[in-house]
């Protein structure tokens, strides 16, 4: 026979090391190989094999957890490279049924029942032994266990336990040792040949084998021959079959007593039958008429609910449809005034709810066909029609009653003697009353915001017109200015002098602009919040750092209306209402600008500055209207401005038709006047005025130039004393402006020529022959050698000697001449000694280029050294 898997001790160290890679170091007690198989329960409880066997590996283990011994089966199975690993676990503590299959003719076959399965409704997996010695001793180990530490065996079906321990006993050598339990000593068997079992438990104990034996020793089988055996039996068996027949016959009264009774039950139970089939009918109809009565019950109870339900949908619809009779009262015929005006707020807020409850897409659809609902939506439309026209021709007549209040009073205006800045805020406090009721007329009537939005703009148009008509006229006529004596480019040199700017016509358009330009962009913010503009509206407080703070203007009532993003048409439509409300108003900015640039033409500087600061401080898209008139205020400012500039290079352009000028044109330092006061007057930006100082300045050199030109004799002495006086006269406005600064280079640069251009001819009229001869000798050197030029014809030694001591001889009196000829139509008699000193270096500068060309063509010839000549220029 094959040696048993469980005496195989490689196949039990390959357990250990699959149950040891699981992190787990239980003990290996057994191993087996095995064949696993799934069946089903018959009727007999045996299964029927339906599919493949699988090989397996059982392991039978234990582990030390403190005082208990926990047992485990293992299933395992061969991976891919023949190694084997854990599949499955079971707790031996679980172990309730063992059977053997008994259509298994081997009789190798078993399963084991645990009662912890999740399912039990699957049948449990089936082991197949090699033979029956394997499954006696796998078997006898799992019962040893279960007696040893669980103090209980599972059911064991299929083989006879007794059985099972007679072949324990003959297979395996035991020795017994004494126990202890709950019922007293008991003996347990050791089987030596399961190595790693160390004691275990028997099934039936040696006292217990002992009294069976005993038992049976008593009863005389006498089973020794068979035949004797066999005749013994038939003897016993016709003895009691003889005495049964004995005791019915003795028994006969008894039965007939028993049928008698069976007949009378019998007859009762026939009677029953027949009053329980009546009481089942009886039942049946009773059900029928209780099933009726609870039908008829639950429809009752479904109409009452339904119409509980209804009653309660109808009372909603009753208050979607009825009127509340103050809010019709207000609604229909109540008054606008203040007091009234909560009420009025009230029944709006009611109506708008109203008729928006009453639209489709917040109806249910099944009421929207309803004539009811239908009569109530007519109504209410009705009724938004009657107040949202009561309340616009209310509002249309209240604007220009309030507004007519204002303009009856004097003392909303300035007067002579007296500037009345104007104060809308008690307007704006009985305008803000109706805030809300607009709100209502936009969101129940939107076409009737137009005639209320002209009406409003038109009436407060002529208010803010008056006010600045008044202001502006009292401005002119309390101003201090007089007309200022700006200089002019015509007359005695002279004649204009600057003037004080402290009562610059300037101070009354700032007055104007302060006052007006945040009134305007505090108007322009309120019409958009009153009027329910759908804009976002950005209130400027300051338009710079002068200008007087003004609060911004908020509508309390309209605090419920969030932020939005412009709309296009709604800025649109802002934008022509802001042109209403301030059309006309820029007249009276126009006769301001007007008067004061009559007064000092220069006061267009201040004017422009002051409105370029108002203009780049305008953010708001609601103020554009504003924007507009700063953008015309500065282009007209521009306009006058520039027709002064105009006027000035005309005066200018008239001094080339004028006779010979000798010494500085008049318009160089009426220029410089001109620009110090301009500068006086700049307030911010400066551009205007570096336009004018451009436009002036190209001018009047172009103009110098001209004139210049007239006697070419003296063209140079006329550039350099003009350019002269230019630079000198704004020396200090140059080192400020940069401007200026572009232009006084320019006259410097052009100054210098001139000096070099005089200087040049004067020298050269005087040293004539001397430098001439220079020229010669330079333009030989190109053609010849130095040696070779004694030899030209006029350029001998000889020739040399003679034209040296002609421009030599008097050296003294020619260098006077010189210095006189210099002095000669020169008016500016300061720049004599400049333009002296550079004729003395720039003759020092010739002589010594002129001593070089000598010393390479006549080094033998003796001339005066430049130094000699420098003593001399010096002594003179």
């Amino acid at each position: 026979m094959a040696r048993s898997s469980a005496d195989d001790m490689e196949l039990k160290r390959g357990c250990e090391a699959g149950i040891l890679a699981k992190g787990d170091r239980d003990k290996v007690v057994m191993t087996m190989r095995v064949a696993k198989g799934r069946g089903g329960w018959g009727k007999a409880g045996k299964l029927a094999s339906r599919h493949m066997a699988k090989p397996r590996v059982l392991a039978i283990t234990t582990k030390q957890k403190g005082q208990k011994t926990k047992a485990f089966m293992r299933v395992l199975k061969y991976s891919h490279g023949g190694v084997l690993e854990p599949a499955k676990v079971y707790k031996i503590k679980h172990l309730s049924k063992i059977e053997v299959v008994q259509n298994d003719p081997s009789g190798c076959t078993f399963l084991l029942g645990f009662d912890n399965l999740r399912s039990q409704s699957v049948a449990p997996p089936q082991w197949t032994m090699r033979n029956k010695e394997d499954r006696n001793r796998f078997l006898m180990c799992i019962l040893n266990i279960c007696k040893e530490h669980l103090g209980s065996i599972p059911k064991v079906v299929g083989m006879d336990v007794v059985e099972m321990a007679i072949w324990a006993k003959e297979n395996t050598t035991t020795k017994v040792t004494q126990a202890t339990n709950k019922d007293g000593p008991v003996e347990s068997v050791v089987l030596e040949s399961e190595s790693n079992v160390t004691v275990e438990k028997d099934l039936v104990s040696q006292a217990e084998e002992e009294d069976i034996e005993a038992l049976l020793s008593n009863y005389v089988m006498a089973i020794g021959e068979a035949e004797a055996f066999s005749e013994r039996m038939k003897r016993e068996l016709v003895a009691l079959e003889s005495a049964n027949v004995y005791a019915l016959i003795e028994t006969e009264s008894v039965v007939e007593e028993v049928l008698q009774g069976l007949e009378i039950a019998s007859v009762c139970v026939e009677d029953m039958d027949e009053w329980l089939g009546i009481f089942n009918i009886k039942l049946r109809h009773m059900r029928e008429d209780i099933q009726s009565i609870e039908w008829r019950n639950n429809r009752l109870e479904l109409q009452s609910d339904s119409n509980v339900a209804l009653i309660n949908e109808l009372d909603k619809l009753l208050e979607l449809l009825q009127i509340p009779p103050e809010y019709e009262a207000s609604l229909t015929g109540g008054s606008f005034d203040e007091g009234n005006m909560i009420k009025n707020i009230e029944a709006c807020d009611w109506l708008t709810l109203a008729i928006k409850n009453l639209e489709a897409s917040n109806l249910d659809p099944i009421y929207v066909k309803l004539r009811a609902v239908r009569e109530k939506r007519a109504e209410f439309v009705l009724l938004k029609c009657t107040f949202v026209r009561r309340a616009s021709e209310f509002l249309r007549n209240y604007f220009p009653s309030l507004i007519d209040s204002m303009l009856n009073d004097k003392a909303n205006f300035s007067q002579r003697g007296h500037l009345q800045r104007p104060d809308h805020a008690d307007m704006r406090n009985k305008c803000r009353t109706y805030a809300r009721l607009l709100q209502h007329i936009k969101s129940l009537d939107k076409s009737c915001m137009i005639p209320l939005r002209k009406a409003y703009c038109h009436s407060l148009n002529l208010l803010i017109r008056r006010e600045s008509r008044e202001f502006s006229n009292e401005l002119r006529n309390s101003s201090k200015a007089s007309k200022s004596s700006t200089p002019l480019f015509e007359g005695p040199a002279g004649a204009n002098q600057p003037a004080s700017i402290t009562d610059s016509p300037a101070d009354a358009y700032s007055k104007m602009i302060t006052v007006f330009i945040p009134l305007l962009v505090d108007e322009s913010s309120f019409l958009a919040h009153f009027m329910c503009f759908e804009v976002s509206t950005v209130s400027q407080s300051d338009a710079n750092a002068e200008a007087t703070s003004t609060s911004s203007v908020t509508l309390e009532a309209s605090s419920s209306i969030g932020k939005t993003s412009n709309n296009p048409a709604e800025l649109g439509l802002l934008n022509e209402c802001l042109k209403e409300l301030l059309d006309g108003i820029q007249e009276d900015f126009y006769a301001l600008v007007d008067w004061a640039f009559k007064l000092d033409p220069l006061s267009c500087i201040s004017m422009h500055g002051i409105t370029d600061r108002y203009l780049s401080g305008q953010k708001a898209e609601v103020s554009g209207y504003v924007q507009l008139l700063l953008d015309d205020l500065e282009t007209r400012i521009t306009i006058l401005f520039s027709r002064f500039v105009d006027d000035a290079c005309y005066q200018i352009e008239k001094y080339e038709r004028n006779v010979r000028q000798i010494g500085v044109v008049p318009y160089i330092p009426r220029f410089s006047q001109l620009a110090a006061r301009m500068e006086q007057y700049i307030n911010g930006s400066r551009d205007l005025v570096d336009q004018a100082y451009t436009k002036i300045v190209t001018i009047m050199f172009v103009i110098l130039e001209k004139i210049a030109q007239v006697e070419p004799k003296y063209v140079d002495i006329v550039l350099l004393e003009n350019y002269a006086a230019f630079q000198h006269s704004l020396y200090d406005l140059a080192n400020v402006v940069p401007t200026l600064a572009k232009y006084y280079h320019q006259a410097s640069e052009a100054y210098e020529q001139a000096c070099s251009r005089h200087i040049n001819l004067v020298i050269y009229i005087h040293f004539e022959k001397l430098f001439q001869f220079a020229r010669r000798i330079e333009e030989l050197m190109y053609n010849m050698s130095p040696e070779e030029i004694p030899f030209q014809v006029g350029m001998s030694k000889v020739d040399f000697r003679k034209m040296l001591k002609s421009s030599l001889a008097g050296l003294d009196k020619t260098i006077n001449a010189m210095y006189r000829k210099l002095q000669k139509n020169m008016t500016a008699e300061e720049l004599l000694p400049s333009l002296w000193e550079k004729c003395k270096k720039e003759f020092l500068d010739k002589y010594a280029t002129f001593l070089k060309l000598i010393s390479k063509i006549y080094p033998d010839e003796k001339v005066t050294s430049v130094n000699e000549m420098r003593d001399i220029l010096a002594s003179l």
